[in-house]
């Protein structure tokens, strides 16, 4: 068992011990002096014992996981439990009115004043102040709303028994009704911390969202980047843990492995501004205010399931051109592939307007895992022989880690370069695009040159 579990049923197993060795002390000295006030409060702690028990029983239940007919745990039976408890507290407190009132009416006689009342009830208060702090100390650390309402009790007992002392001393000075007085005084306390317990038991058992809870839920989700904002926040409690419903909205343009790390964030966040808890986090994708044009046009091609690059936006004097290159399988016919453009197209004019002007390029979408081999070292060495020489009259120098390879569709070739550190990305694309082509044209069989472009060495 998890060690608050263990720290819950230790406390209340010693507060059963301290229940009823105390009720039993009030009952038999409240008898023996015939002091309606002191056999009162001597049934109300037997409520406590009661009570105590069930507490004990029931925090054994409520912390065991979720099962497959328990989605959310077993906490609310200590809401359950609580509630019994209110109900014999609401019984006792009806039997106390009703025969203090009997006493009144007939006039019953003072209780017999004795020295050991007045120790038991002394004793009774410092053993209550100490079990009361015990578990609220308890409750608090494990967020136990039945050991809350046990320390809830005992407190209310240490009241009870200074009100019982006032009724004593109030007899002893010739006030015949004081016993009687002290009675109907525990009796209306009884009935204030039930109706305390009931509302706070019925909240929780209605799913009231605690007090401050969504607050610190919404500020602990809008801390974490890429949220845009909360669509709807919702946070009820179960035993000790608090469950967190959540609809975020997020860019659309953002990629799922980044979506996700915002859900995994957020969980984070809410868990330390609630000190725990389980978070249902469902994102709503929304076009920000700042979204380029490119941004929007990748976003259609995503939701649709192509693969689209050389994404190029004009603003023709409001005029809207928009150039693509789509890639699609290699062996699909054109009737097919021509209808996957005009699908993407309509899907941009629905976007921007009819009057937007949008060219596709079709192009053979490479094979995810084509074969090939490495090249001969000699093929190696004159392939970067050649680009040294493409790039001699070019900003672009020291051609280094040539890979070539040799694939079913043509030679695949891999080099790094370099050039000065405040040259544009622009004029370095020009002048290595420029080199590629050179050598796509002194040697038909490559197929494709991919260039990794660096500063010089510091």
């Amino acid at each position: 068992m998890s060690r608050p579990s263990t720290s819950k049923s230790s406390v209340a197993a010693i507060s059963i011990v301290a229940s009823g060795s105390m009720a039993a002390a009030k009952f038999v000295v409240g008898v023996m002096i015939g002091s309606l006030a002191l056999i009162s409060e001597a049934l109300h702690s037997s409520i406590d014992l009661v009570a105590t028990i069930i507490t004990w029983v029931v925090v054994r239940i409520s912390d065991r996981p979720a099962d497959e007919e328990h989605h959310y745990g077993h906490g609310k039976f200590e809401s359950l439990s609580a509630l019994g408890v209110t109900a014999l507290l609401y019984v006792l407190a009806g039997g106390i009115l009703v025969e203090s009132y009997s006493r009144l009416r007939e006039g019953a006689p003072p209780p017999t004043i004795s020295a050991v009342a007045f120790v038991v009830l002394v004793i009774d208060i410092a053993v209550n102040w100490w079990r009361a702090g015990a578990l609220h100390r308890a409750a608090r650390e494990t967020k136990s709303q039945a050991l809350a309402a046990d320390a809830l009790h005992f407190a209310s007992d240490v009241l009870g028994s200074l009100a019982v002392i006032a009724g004593l001393i109030l007899a002893a000075f010739g006030f015949w009704w004081g016993d009687t007085a002290a009675a109907i005084a525990v009796a209306v306390m009884i009935g204030f911390l039930g109706l305390k317990m009931t509302r706070a038991t019925v909240e929780t058992l209605l799913d009231r969202a605690p007090e401050g809870a969504s607050e610190k839920a919404d500020a602990a989700i809008r801390t974490v980047p890429g949220v845009v904002g909360i669509e709807r926040l919702r946070v009820r409690t179960v035993g000790p843990t608090h469950f967190v419903d959540a609809v975020v909205e997020v860019p659309r343009t953002l990629p799922i492995d980044r979506v996700d790390q915002i859900k995994r964030k957020a969980e984070e966040a809410v868990g330390k501004a609630l000190g725990g808890a389980d978070l249902t986090f469902t994102t709503v994708p929304v076009a920000r205010n700042n979204e380029t044009v490119r941004e929007r046009i990748m976003v259609i091609a995503r939701n649709s399931g192509l693969a689209v690059h050389h994404v190029t936006v004009h603003d023709l004097g409001g005029k809207l051109t928009v150039s693509i290159d789509l890639e699609v399988d290699g062996a699909m016919p054109l009737t097919a592939a021509h209808a996957v453009t005009q699908r993407l197209e309509a899907s941009i004019r629905e976007e921007f307007g009819e009057d937007v002007e949008v060219d596709t390029h079709v192009e053979p979408l490479e094979p995810e895992l084509p074969f090939g081999t490495d090249a001969a070292p000699e093929r190696v060495e004159t392939i970067k022989a050649a680009l040294t020489r493409f790039a001699a009259d070019s900003p672009i120098h020291d051609i280094h880690n040539v890979r070539v390879r040799d694939t079913e569709a043509g030679e695949i070739v891999n080099f790094h370069c370099r050039a000065e550190p405040s040259m544009s990305v622009i004029r370095v694309h020009e002048n290595v695009d420029g080199i590629e082509r050179a050598l796509r044209r002194a040697f038909p069989s490559v197929k494709r040159v991919i260039s990794h472009t660096e500063p010089p060495r510091s």
